[in-house]
């Protein structure tokens, strides 16, 4: 069995597909999470649903953490796209020891796909720790780490999946989450790290953060292969069976979501392959060999429409949908694999020289033979230490010189 895995997993489409999730099982590739069907007790409070944004709900400790640390399963409360209150669940990590004065410094980690349906939330899979790139780094830095599932993964559905609003209120009131948790002792200072649908997240983070969540400081805004340019994700990726599954996902989402009429865009016979597509989680190697399968029959037709961006309303949700640069002044880091056949090193080189012309002072890590799955694994460590300096007051590195 882990012979044909390991074979498979060398051909091109494999590494297409492991590209389209981004790989948050990087560190271990061969556990596979436990079905635990949809939401569980603890993420379903219909009744409490009523508060301010970021109010914590309920916690609970989750055994197993890593070493050093404490670990809580919280869930809590955030905005819709409607303004409606809603509640998002996620993971709170705290190192031990003193908490400085102010409070420990918080990175919310924003994680890559994991599905679209609620029991796809990665607060419930089994790999939930070594999913989160850098935890240890972070922890050891005495960090207060939070991991929000985004709404609609954990928390009743449809996932909003690859809206950016959506995704930047969940990660904003996972802050202001950890600081109302006991013994949590998290300061009003933040920085946000995401990975591929995370990254678009971090950076819809930096655009909310000073009208969404006034009272906390953003330090700084790390991205490892983010989807921005959504227009550009979706269509120079259909051809490929990893951008059949991502367009698959957001077709069927943004039915649910916004009302688009997914049957004027969609052959009717790709209907059936795309529901099971979006009913799978993506949690480890055994979810993308089952993808590989179901993914099939859509090879055979897909779209009824060549191109989704020009035809409405897939044209103004995708244009809403792509971040545009952050506020001026707030320190950036892009990570980016050369390797990446998702998301195109020049998409993400593009947003930087916009990032640059606005007067952000950007860092761009490029990566050499690196595809997609592994831009946010690789380039730990960097993101890590470049987030402690902003905590520290540092003078953000500036690579814009180098596109002068």
């Amino acid at each position: 069995m882990i012979r044909s895995i390991l074979q498979w997993l060398r051909t091109g489409a494999a590494a297409l597909l492991l590209a389209a999730v981004g790989l948050a099982t990087a560190c271990a590739p061969f556990i596979s999470a436990p079905d635990l069907g949809a939401e569980t007790p603890f993420y379903a409070a219909p009744d409490l649903v009523q508060g301010l944004p970021g109010s914590l709900v309920r916690s609970e400790p989750i055994a197993g953490a890593p070493e050093g640390a404490s670990a809580y399963h919280v869930l809590y409360r955030s905005t819709g796209l409607r303004d409606e209150p809603i509640l998002v669940s996620g993971v709170v990590v705290v190192p031990s020891g003193p908490a400085p004065e102010g409070g420990r410094p918080v990175i919310a980690w924003a994680h890559p796909t994991s599905g679209v349906v609620p029991r796809c939330a990665p607060s419930l899979a089994f790999i939930r720790f070594w999913s989160i790139q850098g935890l240890r780094e972070m922890l050891d830095r005495g960090f207060v780490v939070t991991a929000t599932d985004y709404p609609g993964l954990g928390t009743a559905g449809p996932h909003p999946y690859l809206v950016g609003v959506s995704e930047a209120r969940a990660v904003i009131d996972s802050v202001r989450a950890a600081r109302a948790l006991p013994g949590a002792q998290a300061g009003s200072s933040f920085a946000v790290w995401g990975h591929s649908q995370g990254g678009q997240a971090a950076l819809f983070t930096g655009l909310l953060a000073r009208t969404y969540g006034p009272e906390l400081q953003l330090a700084g805004v790390a991205a490892a292969a983010p989807a921005t340019d959504l227009a550009a994700l979706l269509g120079d990726d259909l051809d490929t069976p990893a951008g059949k599954n991502l367009t698959a996902m957001t077709l069927w989402s943004w039915q649910r979501v916004f009302g688009a009429p997914t049957g004027e865009a969609v052959v009717p016979g790709a209907v059936p392959a795309m529901e099971r597509l979006a009913s799978e989680c993506i949690e480890s190697i055994y979810d993308l060999i089952a993808r590989k399968e179901t993914e099939k029959p859509l090879e055979q037709g897909f779209l009824r429409v060549p191109n989704l961006s020009a035809a409405e309303p897939w044209r103004s949700l995708l244009r809403a949908n792509t971040p545009g640069t952050l506020p001026s002044g707030l320190p950036l880091l892009l990570a980016q694999g050369e390797a990446d056949a998702i998301v195109r090193p020049e998409v993400t080189r593009a947003y930087m020289a916009e990032s640059c012309a606005a007067g952000l002072p950007v860092r761009m890590l490029s990566l050499p033979g690196v595809g997609h799955g592994f831009a946010a694994y690789n380039t730990a460590s960097v993101a890590v230490a470049w987030m402690a300096d902003r905590f520290a007051g540092l003078a953000a590195p500036n690579d814009c010189a180098a596109l002068r």
